[in-house]
């Protein structure tokens, strides 16, 4: 689904999908006559604008001036919503952080959407 600009979370996808084992996860293979349904539903979804993730990041921004820390940063994406790993935070923060360890939010939401 992602692979096709949709970006359900893992928990939606575990409902859609109606709570499979993590066996189920790992072995079971889905046909493109019950994968697009499945698509459907996802694409139904409401989804984020850049000027929410511009907004939701303005609330770290704690001098106003366009900039969040890089490691508050690193640990809301740990901690928050749908947590991500170290890996996966160091991919998605290389080169958004400058000389003092701050992040332009904007330009790393303009990052984040083009990826």
């Amino acid at each position: 689904m992602r692979a096709l600009g949709q970006n359900p979370t893992n928990k939606d996808v575990n409902k859609i999908l109606g709570n499979p084992s993590a066996d189920d996860m790992a072995n079971k293979r889905l046909n493109f006559d019950a994968f697009l349904p499945m698509l459907k539903v996802v694409d139904g979804f409401p989804k984020g604008t850049y000027d929410d993730y511009v907004e939701g990041l303005r609330v770290f921004d704690k001098e106003g001036n366009g900039t969040v820390m890089g490691a508050e940063l690193r640990i809301v994406l740990s901690t928050l919503g749908e947590k991500m790993n170290e890996t996966e935070i160091d991919a998605l923060m290389a080169g958004q952080e400058d000389e003092n360890g701050s992040v332009h939010y904007e330009a790393f939401v303009k990052h984040i959407m083009s990826v």
